[in-house]
């Protein structure tokens, strides 16, 4: 049998999205107010996504208290309460708009659940702006 099984997870970060290489004149034409110097935050929703076959002996696909465990320590300690410019060294380099973080949170995420299984994350920036990868 093949099913997915969510979990949903929140961090609260602040960034200023901004081009390094352009002046504060162009980041604030092409970014407007993300890209003041001076940093805004939002309370950031995901939704992990696991896919693949149930264990026949447990009845498992993942174990939901096992995904939790992984969410907390691997994403909500690394990014809840952080500058993603400054603090996530995984950001570095990277401008970090919703796309980036998403791809982030996968990246880190992919390296902790079984390989047999399917991942997807969305990330919520605002109730009504979201982004998931892989698409």
């Amino acid at each position: 049998m093949r099913i997915s099984v969510f979990r949903k997870a929140h961090f609260n970060a602040a960034h200023r999205i901004f081009n390094s290489n352009w002046t504060d004149e162009k980041n604030m034409e092409v970014f407007g107010p993300c890209a003041y110097p001076n940093f805004h935050g939002h309370n950031y929703d995901f939704i992990v996504k696991v896919t693949g076959e149930v264990n026949p002996e447990t009845g498992y696909l993942i174990d939901l208290k096992e995904l939790k465990e992984i969410i907390k320590v691997q994403i909500e300690d690394r990014f809840d309460h952080k500058n993603l410019n400054v603090d996530v060294p995984e950001m570095q380099g990277l401008i970090p708009t919703a796309e980036h973080i998403c791809f982030t949170i996968y990246t880190i995420l992919r390296k902790h659940i079984r390989e047999d299984l399917d991942l997807l994350v969305r990330l919520y920036e605002t109730p009504r702006n979201f982004v998931e990868y892989p698409a």
